[in-house]
């Protein structure tokens, strides 16, 4: 039978006035009570604890036969002990207590800022996540990409290598933005990162100063914000409106005080989902120009345009070098593959690279190359397209049912692109209290309060598309409608 247990070591003390066996009994019952031992994990045999430890076989065997007696442990003939499936509610006779695990942490914590991930219920129709549908990746393309680099260059993948990326991914990366966006890069300008969201962590310990002033759209998201806080920025919110971001009121905020970056997503604002104009465009890399801060664009989902073709993101008209381009194939492919980058100056990426190998030393090169054969064999291609389209329906499947349930309680703008409805709802409906209805009637959805900086309840919502299928997305609808029976509200309530 193949060994199922690991060795277990404790130390003991010879020197001390309590015997070996008592000593032991202590240590393994307090891992039992500590969690540090399972109910049903499986505990070495009497001969080779007693040889891990450089004891006699007999101490060991006194202290199992004390703790069998006391159901601490169950001994079965050839089947080897294991921690009891209840623990008993009295300590063994042999001891007075074991030491209990301790609930709090020895020493002081900062206040948390990072918003925790949510996990719904199971059963949950979630409009409230902009997630690709993995259902639809090419899962066997993937297994055989990973399987051809993993014989051709197993062992230099699974070592120490390149924290700025592997190069094939990174020089395929290099040929779709200069191709598919105009963004003038190469591989060396370029690194790989564990999704968007460690791009801009990244770009926040490599740029910030503790105190510096960053702005952010006053509507954005959660996350980002912590990872600029972490790195002890001040965020200052900048009003957004039907043309994303308002650059008079950057120009006065920049005017008024040193601003030390900008956070924006300008293709697709997240998560109103308007897209800034060319003319506001210009007009913020002048400013930036000008008063020398950094620009950090998001362009998190580029590839889902609908109706027309993507506007150009500002890195392909940034001449002076101020953008931070980031970019993503979490959105693209799948979350769970953690693939992000950004693209910026050398001296950036030099510095981003070297803060990098710090915090996580290099990414998942295997991952990393396996992608890039689907990139070089055209795979990511055709999936980008394939998916265009589905989201395409999907957001006209999710638009109708909307206008034809709740046609009284919503209006919104059939978007161009992007992942989600941003709609308006109605004055006398309390948006809140609509969202957790709907969380008790199985449909999970989003208020604007979620994504403002100052936790203003307004009246708006989001409402992503493209993980549910056409089914799904028109019963998320039919529960949000039998949810608004009950937050009716009086319309002179905030």
């Amino acid at each position: 039978m193949a060994r199922r247990s690991w060795d277990l070591y404790r130390e003991l003390d010879p020197g001390s006035d309590q015997p070996l066996f008592v000593q032991l009994v202590a240590a393994i019952t307090d891992d039992i009570v500590s969690g540090r031992l399972a109910p049903g994990q499986r505990l070495p045999g009497s001969r080779t604890l007693a040889k891990s430890l450089g004891v006699h076989r007999n101490t060991v065997v006194a202290a199992y036969a004390e703790l069998a007696a006391e159901s601490w442990i169950v001994s079965r003939p050839a089947q080897g002990t294991t921690v009891a499936a209840t623990q008993p509610t009295h300590l063994p006779r042999a001891l007075a207590a074991p030491t209990p695990a301790a609930a709090e942490a020895g020493y002081d914590l900062p206040v948390a800022v990072a918003p925790r991930y949510h996990r719904y219920p199971r059963g949950t129709l979630v409009l409230a996540r902009a997630a690709p549908d993995v259902r639809l990746l090419p899962i066997r393309e993937l297994a055989s990409a990973y399987r051809r680099v993993l014989v051709r260059h197993g062992p230099s993948l699974l070592f120490y290598a390149d924290p700025q990326g592997h190069e094939r991914l990174r020089a395929q990366l290099a040929l779709m933005l200069t191709s598919t966006r105009g963004v003038a890069t190469t591989a060396a300008t370029l690194i790989v990162t564990r999704g968007s969201q460690m791009a801009v962590d990244l770009v926040a310990r490599t740029l910030l100063r503790p105190g510096d002033v960053v702005a952010v759209e006053a509507l954005g998201h959660p996350l980002v914000w912590s990872a600029l806080r972490m790195a002890g920025a001040e965020l200052a919110p900048v009003a957004i409106d039907r043309g994303g971001l308002i650059i008079d009121e950057l120009a006065a905020l920049v005017a008024r005080r040193k601003v030390r970056a900008l956070y924006v997503t300008p293709h697709h604002q997240f998560p109103t989902n308007v897209v800034m104009s060319a003319e506001r465009r210009r007009a913020l890399l002048d400013l930036a120009r000008r008063h020398r801060f950094a620009v950090i664009e998001d362009d998190y989902d580029h590839e889902f345009h609908y109706e027309a073709r993507p506007v150009a993101p500002m890195a392909s008209a940034d001449r002076a070098g101020s953008v931070i381009y980031l970019g993503t194939l979490s959105k693209l492919l799948a979350p769970g593959l953690r693939l992000g980058f950004a693209v910026a100056p050398p001296a950036m990426i030099e510095r981003m690279v070297a803060v990098r190998a710090a915090m996580d030393l290099q990414g998942d090169h295997a991952t990393e190359c396996a992608v890039a054969e689907l990139f070089e064999d055209g795979e990511v291609q055709r999936h980008t397209r394939r998916m265009r389209a589905i989201y395409h329906r999907r957001r006209d499947v999710l638009a109708a049912a909307l206008a034809r349930e709740l046609g009284g309680a919503l209006t919104f703008e059939i978007p161009a692109g992007g992942m989600a409805i941003w709609a308006a709802v109605a004055k006398s409906i309390d948006v809140e209290a609509w969202v957790r209805a709907a969380a008790e009637r199985g449909v999970a959805f989003s208020g604007a309060r979620f994504y403002d900086l100052e936790d203003r309840v307004q009246p708006f919502a989001r409402l992503a598309f493209t993980y549910l299928s056409d089914t799904d997305l028109v019963e998320a609808v039919r529960r949000m409608a039998r949810a608004l029976t009950v937050p009716r509200r009086v319309s002179s309530r905030s």
